[in-house]
């Protein structure tokens, strides 16, 4: 695969798995209580996924390659979560620091889009990224307030779709630098 499909396939899943993640951590949606971890399991993975194809599509070191590889982690942190038999309270705590890392990863391909010319495709990607770090602060705040109050999940659900909303920027970014490329080469 060569290095533009893999970063327009990893910004597809990424766009995907937090749209499923969203509507998993989405309380007015009818859905049962498996389905919803599932979709918020299966929404991280295909998550650090799309931000591992992403990093791996970009040659040499940027700020944008470690911060797509600082996420893939955070999403990790996230699904072993899920998949590890441990208390309700340790789960949450690692979703917290598994949205932590990933705003922080976030924040790293933030600061490498900002030295960027200013483009139409820059714009998504400093907007998209910026969305997603909010978005991933916001849960790791519901997470914190869940364990202290137990009154988190209005902000974690719109955390969630935040940051799924970044990630559909992000994802408008790559396509318009495809469109871009390929007006380029025709």
């Amino acid at each position: 695969m060569n290095h533009q499909t893999k970063e327009f396939v990893g910004a597809w899943m990424q766009a995907i798995g937090t749209i499923m993640s969203a509507i998993g951590n989405t309380p007015t949606i009818k859905k049962t209580e498996i389905s919803s971890m599932n979709l918020d399991l299966w929404g991280n993975v295909l998550q650090g996924t799309g931000n591992a194809l992403i990093a791996d599509s970009e040659e040499g070191v940027s700020l944008d390659k470690i911060g797509n590889k600082v996420q893939t982690v955070g999403n990790m942190v996230i699904v072993l979560a899920f998949l590890t038999p441990i208390s309700e309270q340790v789960k949450t705590e690692l979703n917290i620091k598994g949205n932590m890392i990933q705003a922080v990863g976030g924040s790293l391909s933030f600061a490498d889009a900002l030295n960027e010319e200013i483009t139409v495709v820059t714009l998504y990607d400093i907007y998209g990224n910026l969305l997603q770090i909010i978005g991933n602060s916001m849960q790791s705040i519901g997470g914190r307030k869940s364990l202290k109050e137990n009154d988190g999940e209005t902000i974690n659900t719109i955390g969630s779709w935040v940051q799924a909303i970044g990630s559909v920027l992000t994802l408008m970014s790559t396509i318009k630098a495809a469109e871009n490329n390929q007006a380029v080469v025709n």
